[in-house]
C-alpha cells in the first residue's frame, strides 16, 4: 500500500440534530469541533436527519394529500 495517500479515518460522532442522538463510528470526514462522548472528546459531524429522525424509519409518516392523484387530474382535465 502506498503511504500518505489515504485519508486519515478515525473515530468521529455523528449527531442527529433533529432527535438529539449520537452515534459513534470510524469515518474520513474532518471536522474541527469537538464533542464529548461518554468521557472522550471526538470531532462531530451534525446532521440534519438520519434513521432516529426520518418520518420512514420512525413510523410517523403523514399523507399530506387528502386528494388522490386521479380525482386532482378529473377535476382539473375531466369534464
Amino acid at each position: 500500500m502506498k503511504k500518505d495517500i489515504h485519508p486519515e479515518y478515525k473515530e468521529v460522532l455523528f449527531y442527529d440534530v433533529t432527535s438529539g442522538t449520537k452515534m459513534l463510528t470510524r469515518s474520513t470526514r474532518i471536522s474541527e469541533e469537538m464533542m464529548e462522548h461518554e468521557g472522550k472528546e471526538y470531532p462531530v459531524i451534525r446532521l440534519d436527519i438520519s434513521s432516529s429522525s426520518h418520518p420512514f424509519y420512525t413510523g410517523q409518516n403523514r399523507i399530506l394529500d387528502t386528494e388522490g392523484r386521479v380525482e386532482r387530474f378529473r377535476k382539473k382535465y375531466g369534464k
